[in-house]
């Protein structure tokens, strides 16, 4: 059976009641607090506290705060007066207390389901505004990636007829050079005859004047080899040359690949590859990557794809694929001749990074230095080797 508080203290004004009801060494989350206009009750078992007010109080304006060891009730009056006593004078009729008491429950319950409708509704409300926003967004990105689309599309296209025309140009000044040449030598094999019968007419007039046979006029013709590259026969490889040179006839082949989707700009290699490199400088990787591989597609010798297309797998931090294209195009640069010492360092520095990004820094420092020995003056290397040194000392000293 519970036990009644009855240590419990009050104080009044005209306008409000201070009510504090001591909790006897009971946690604050054990206490049930339940209030309406005429009645209080406080149940921490296995004490018991209840109050039929004297006058009606303004419930939803007053507080009930639990803390230091005690229930602080601040009741906010209907009506401003003095009570001069808590209780009601009816607080001894028990049908008068049972009355007040499920009229207490009733508005309790009443207002417990009038809070929960409301909590309700705001959280459809906030629902139907997060749906609302994210259908906003939703729809924005979508506009967004179709006019980045179209931006592409027309800036593609552009270029497209800017390539054409600097191939017809090209193709006109290659025309114009071919004629201005042939017209040259012509002229010079004209000129060339008319010295020569101005001299044999004046070799027959002075044999005839003189009566002398005279030395025949000679001329040496002296022949130099060709060469493609520029280091003389004595310092050059042949055949390491021969074999690059061959390579390099190989690689402009241009494999026929029926492709009723591409037009015939679409199923040249070097427009391909001059089209990645214009998404890569633009930051478009992932379309500088398709635009490498399908060039691949029609010339898969060309070490340059290859390379360039490493790359892109760089910036978009695909690894191993860029090791595997790095790989591919030093496969394709030999013999190493001085004509792609460049191509070389470019992709060695690259796999090199490719390593070091996947903490491999032994691999990724043999790289490096290989790229040195070709270019031993490159300063970014040479720090970017030293760090990795560093690196690879720093761990194995721990």
């Amino acid at each position: 059976m519970p036990l009644a508080v009855r240590d419990y203290t009050w104080e009044e004004t005209e306008k409000m009641v201070f009510l504090t009801v001591p909790l006897k060494g009971v946690k604050g989350n054990k206490v049930d607090i339940l209030s309406s206009e005429d009645y209080i009750k406080v149940s921490y078992p296995p004490y018991f506290f209840e109050c039929f007010l004297r006058e009606s109080i303004d419930d939803v304006s007053s507080t009930a705060q639990i803390g230091n060891g005690a229930v602080v009730f601040k009741l906010l009056k209907k009506e401003p007066q003095l009570w001069n006593q808590l209780h009601h004078e009816k607080a001894d009729d028990k049908d008068f207390k049972r009355q007040i008491i499920d009229e207490a429950v009733k508005r309790n319950q009443e207002r417990a389901e009038l809070s929960a409708k409301e909590k309700a509704e705001k959280k459809r409300e906030s629902e139907k505004y997060a749906m609302n926003e994210m259908m906003k967004l939703e729809q924005e990105e979508r506009d967004r990636i179709a006019n980045i689309k179209e931006s592409e599309k027309k800036k593609a296209m552009e270029e497209l007829e800017i390539w054409k025309e600097q191939q017809r140009q090209a193709a006109e000044q290659e025309k114009n050079r071919i004629m201005g040449e042939e017209r040259a030598k012509v002229a010079a094999r004209k000129e060339e005859m008319m010295k020569e019968k101005k001299r044999k007419s004046k070799s027959i007039f002075e044999d005839a004047s003189n009566g002398v046979p005279t030395r025949d006029v000679g001329k040496i013709e002296i022949k130099f080899t060709p060469r493609v590259f520029p280091t003389p026969v004595r310092e050059s490889q042949s055949h390491l040359e021969e074999e690059w040179l061959k390579k390099q006839a190989e690689a402009r082949k241009i494999t026929e690949i029926e492709d009723k989707d591409l037009t015939e700009e679409e199923k040249d290699p070097i427009y391909l590859r001059d089209k990645g490199v214009s998404f890569f400088k633009s930051g478009n990787y992932l379309a500088a990557v398709n635009a490498f591989t399908t060039a691949l597609r029609f010339n898969p010798k060309m070490p340059s794809l290859y390379s360039n297309r490493a790359a892109c797998h760089l910036k978009t931090r695909n690894f191993f694929k860029c090791i595997e294209d790095c790989s591919k195009a030093m496969d394709l640069l030999s013999p190493p001749v001085p004509q792609n010492a460049s191509s070389r360092c470019k992709a060695l520095v690259r796999r090199g990074t490719a390593f070091c990004e996947l903490e491999m820094y032994v691999e990724g420092l043999q790289d490096y230095e290989a790229a040195l020995k070709i270019d031993p003056d490159n300063k970014q290397v040479l720090e970017d080797a030293e760090k990795m040194r560093k690196i690879i000392q720093s761990s194995s000293e721990s």
